[in-house]
């Protein structure tokens, strides 16, 4: 029979295509990685990884193995919570990832309270800007901007009909003007946002169901959202931000929204997760907890 720690570094090793990787998660060294395959190999009677100097890959056979693999690991674990904690406590610790902007000025406050109803859970919160890998990296789910293209995980809707708005400090608006039309809109100083490797520069709005791309140009460009918020509030310039990031700006009065006659584009937000066992009841409340607040803006 295999062991239990062996099937887990199996898992991981297959997610992380590394065998290096996996130990350093795991807190071993590669060679005891490497022996605990080889264990599993030998119980199994199959060959897992197809293994050279440059790469490392699963077997068909070991490609078939693996959602089995993953199902045992979930059940066990699914047993151990439900026999340490009453059936109303929620315990062990839950992964998440979430944008930076997002995750600091708006879930966080959502996280803190959820952590006080469920005082069993530990939480460990990863903000990040760039897009997890909900398979390779280590989290249980992820708070995710954009349409749901890949079929391979699970999507749950948090907030789909929510926008980019474009908004300014009312010290920006004193001293260089409110622009009262797109034309206006090109002469700002524009805080844009590098968007899957690339300044985000060409800001979609619409009205009566015309879409107007405006080519717009700025002195700061950044991949962290969070500061091109912050540079908002400073009184740098125009930004294009999603409603849910400045929502307690706006209201605030840090912020002001401006040509609000225009419709930004569409950026819903969604919770990811790598496959249905995920859906915990800890996962399951806090998508609840986190759609609630969402629903506020």
């Amino acid at each position: 029979m295999f062991r239990l720690e062996d099937l887990a570094l199996f898992v991981r090793a297959a997610a992380l295509s590394n065998f290096s990787e996996a130990a350093r998660e795991a807190g071993q060294q590669p060679a005891q990685v490497s022996a605990a395959i080889k264990r599993l190999e030998t119980t199994l009677n199959i060959r897992l990884f197809a293994r050279s100097t440059r790469s490392l890959r699963l077997t068909p056979e070991g490609e078939t193995w693996l959602p089995y693999a993953t199902q045992m690991l979930d059940t066990l674990h699914a047993g151990l919570q439900k026999i340490q904690a009453p059936d109303d406590e929620i315990r062990g610790t839950l992964q998440i990832a979430v944008p930076s902007d997002l995750g600091r000025n708006l879930l966080l406050r959502v996280f803190r309270a959820f952590r006080l109803r469920h005082p069993a859970l530990s939480l460990r919160i990863l903000f990040s800007d760039h897009r997890t890998d909900v398979f390779k990296d280590p989290v249980d789910v992820a708070f995710r901007y954009g349409d749901n293209d890949d079929a391979s995980f699970i999507s749950l809707p948090v907030a789909p009909e929510n926008r980019r708005v474009l908004v300014a400090s009312p010290g920006w608006i004193a001293e260089h003007g409110e622009p009262q039309t797109l034309d206006d809109l090109t002469r700002h100083n524009a805080l844009t946002y590098v968007l899957r490797g690339r300044p985000f520069d060409r800001w979609p709005l619409s009205f009566g169901g015309d879409v107007h791309h405006v080519q717009v140009s700025g002195t700061i460009v950044s991949d962290d959202a969070e500061v091109i918020r912050r540079l908002a509030i400073a009184g740098e310039g125009i930004a294009y931000k999603s409603t849910l990031d400045v929502s307690d700006d706006i209201r605030e009065g840090r912020l002001q929204v401006l040509l609000p006659q225009y419709q930004g584009d569409v950026v819903p937000l969604n919770m990811i997760c790598p496959h249905r066992k995920q859906l915990s009841s800890a996962v399951r409340l806090l998508y609840e907890a986190v759609k609630a607040e969402c629903e506020k803006v």
